[in-house]
């Protein structure tokens, strides 16, 4: 009977390291497994890194307007922003929410549906140009190399975004920033660029420049 016995005991002690085994052999597939899920989220948020690395974003102005209602005030936000890539592309939006992150998420969006082209040459706009909106007037002119951004605020972060490095500018009239952002995109509206006349002139660079 004591024979009986201690084979039982030691056919009990095999099942439960045989079981022990099992479950770690499971554990560590399972580990495996959320390694590999784990590596494919990392490479789909560099991915998205990346993707939102090629703009600079810059917020001008951020504004919270406040109603009064029966329970208390009410607060909702407007946020500007203004985006670019640093090669000539640049654009603007403005949002409205009542959470500051979502009027920045949205003034995001509308900028990159509204992209326009900046023509930089050697770090600077080809020539003068003045642009009107309302009661705001902004003039550009092109600086030599090391000048810097001779800019405030909204024309600054819009050159900026633009990619360029050397530019006099002067904001006259109203000083509000949307007004200014609104009469700076005007101006680079009527720049012209060089090559994009010489296309359409069915001329080359130096038969231009004589």
């Amino acid at each position: 009977m004591a024979k009986t016995k201690d084979m039982d005991e030691t056919m009990a002690d095999d099942k439960v390291e045989e079981k022990e085994i099992d479950t770690e052999t499971d554990s560590g597939e399972s580990r495996e497994n959320e390694g590999r899920r784990g590596g494919r989220r990392r490479g789909r948020d560099r991915d998205r890194e990346n993707v939102e690395k090629e703009f600079i974003e810059k917020l001008v102005k951020l504004n919270r307007t406040a109603k009064v209602v029966k329970g208390g005030r009410r607060f909702s936000f407007s946020a500007l922003t203004v985006i670019g890539d640093r090669k000539g592309k640049v654009g603007y939006g403005f949002g409205k929410a009542n959470d500051v992150s979502e009027a920045i998420r949205k003034s995001i969006d509308k900028a990159k549906r509204n992209m326009v082209h900046l023509p930089v040459k050697n770090g600077t706009i080809p020539h003068e140009v003045t642009g009107l909106f309302k009661a705001s007037r902004v003039l550009l002119k092109p600086a030599c190399s090391g000048t810097g951004i001779i800019a405030g605020g909204p024309v600054r972060a819009i050159m900026e975004a633009g990619g360029v490095t050397d530019v006099l500018s002067k904001s006259i009239g109203s000083s509000s920033q949307y007004n200014v952002v609104k009469a700076t995109f005007d101006c680079i509206s009527k720049m012209m660029d060089a090559k994009t006349i010489s296309r359409n002139r069915g001329k080359s660079l130096n038969e231009m420049w004589g």
